[in-house]
């Protein structure tokens, strides 16, 4: 198994962070803008991915496994690209010198692949996009995010 992992320090509270990763309106402001599903444990979000033209790129659903306020959210992967199915997205951070540290991972990856590697380049973008929202409220989900290659 492979795991995608990350850290970035975020100047918000902690709390801005968690409502970031667990409500909807929170998750359509950096990562998706098209974000509609069931955000308490055990439901199941779907994050819909598009153009800016409004053509169809992806849709990935999540089941929400863990939703603690203090220090972490888990999601399942149960719908998207195929070799996201089954993996698990956890977001656990702690309060160090006045931020947030944030801990991403995606993990249990059947192996590294080189969709993988796209993949890890996008969740930066995106933690990137998840800090600027909770740090000032405006973030850069899809399909306004910034695009890394010819997959997006």
């Amino acid at each position: 198994m492979a795991d995608i992992i990350h850290r970035i320090g975020i100047h918000a509270a902690a709390a801005n962070v968690y409502k970031a990763l667990s409500t909807i309106q929170g998750l359509s402001h950096w990562w998706s803008n098209e974000v509609k599903g069931d955000a308490k444990v055990g439901g199941k979000i779907t994050f819909t991915f598009r153009t800016l033209s409004g053509d169809l790129l992806g849709e990935m659903v999540m089941e929400i496994i863990r939703l603690d306020p203090e220090k972490a959210v888990e999601w399942r992967c149960l719908e998207g690209p195929p070799e996201w199915i089954g993996t698990h997205i956890t977001f656990q951070w702690s309060m160090q010198d006045g931020q947030v540290i944030l801990l991403f991972g995606h993990r249990n990856w059947k192996e590294p692949v080189e969709f993988m590697a796209h993949c890890s380049m996008k969740w930066a973008v995106f933690l990137l996009s998840l800090r600027a929202y909770a740090e000032t409220g405006m973030g850069s989900p899809s399909p306004h995010d910034l695009k890394i290659d010819n997959w997006n």
